[in-house]
């Protein structure tokens, strides 16, 4: 049982460090990193980072390196996990706010439930299917409830809007895509420096060619150790899990980041928030604690660990 609940353990701590990613301005005003670059160039760096430590990994264990078409395919899961969702954030972040696009995104799970039938290992028997359809329903609308989505109110911003919902959508079907490309692959850290790093790649490129005033700003610091801890966190679960269950980060994420702001400001919560909060939590777990797979009972698929 220990061994079974380890995956759960670790995808709680690696929605926690991206909650503590949100809150750090509250729990540390006025502080700075070492660097103050632009937001493609921390990100590239955190998943350059990554990509040397799972290259070094790879190389110690003389771990084999999967054939070049199946490190293609690693590299389009890599530009559809971070590349292209980098690239959305940080275009549209002047005409769609932080609030909606959390609420969009929360609309992965989703979108993963209805993948995975397709894209990932195994699909689910329908009564599963519709209850983690249900599941995912029920914590999208709480989402709604706590993070209210601004109506559009230019034909530029509804374009923007419906971006982030398609990419919410691409973000799923890469999940889904690398669970089963993740089981497949001959080792986890090849899998893992060839995602991160074609996405470091794509994406430093595209820095180089963005204004630091266009692409925003980050600060690079002792903070980016938890960021690069939280992306490997995420390829350790994905043999471990399946889609659906690895996607509910875009939701139990934003359910920790209110709970700590609530605990370090004390604001006022009124009754819609509250039942927005409960049904995060519930629907969050019915997907987390749901068979993964048809035949199969429990909290993970058969083989993890």
């Amino acid at each position: 049982m220990p061994r079974k609940l380890l995956p759960l353990g670790a995808l709680l701590a690696l929605c926690m460090f991206w909650a503590l990613g949100w809150v750090r301005a509250d729990l540390e005003p006025g502080a700075s990193g070492l660097w103050l670059v632009s937001s493609l160039a921390a990100q590239t760096a955190v998943l350059g980072a990554l990509a040397v430590v799972a290259s070094g990994a790879a190389l110690l264990r003389r771990a084999e390196w999967p054939a070049s078409a199946m490190v293609l395919r690693a590299t389009l899961v890599g530009i559809g996990l971070f590349a292209v969702p980098a690239l959305v954030a940080i275009g549209g972040s002047g005409r769609v706010g932080d609030t909606t696009r959390v609420a969009l995104f929360s609309l992965t799970p989703l979108f993963a439930v209805i993948f995975e039938p397709y894209l990932g290992i195994n699909a689910a028997e329908g009564d599963e299917s519709r209850g983690a359809f249900l599941a995912a329903m029920a914590a999208i609308a709480g989402t709604f409830l706590v993070f209210p989505v601004e109506l559009p109110h230019s034909y530029a911003t509804a374009f923007v809007m419906l971006l982030v919902v398609a990419t919410a959508a691409l973000i799923a079907a890469a999940n889904c895509a690398a669970v089963r490309m993740a089981r497949q692959s001959p080792s986890i850290f090849t899998f893992t420096a060839a995602a991160s790093g074609s996405a470091a790649l794509v994406l430093g490129i595209l820095g180089l060619a963005v204004r630091q005033q266009a692409a925003g700003s980050a600060a690079l610091g002792a903070w980016s150790a938890l960021d690069v801890s939280a992306l490997a966190l995420l390829f350790w679960l994905m043999p471990r899990m399946s889609a659906v269950q690895i996607t509910t980060r875009f939701l139990i994420a934003p359910l920790m980041a209110n709970v700590m702001s609530l605990a370090l400001l004390r604001p006022h919560v009124d009754v819609q928030s509250w039942i927005g909060l409960l049904l995060i939590a519930a629907g969050s777990a019915r997907l987390l604690i749901a068979p993964a797979e048809s035949g199969q009972s429990g909290l993970f698929r058969v083989g993890d660990g």
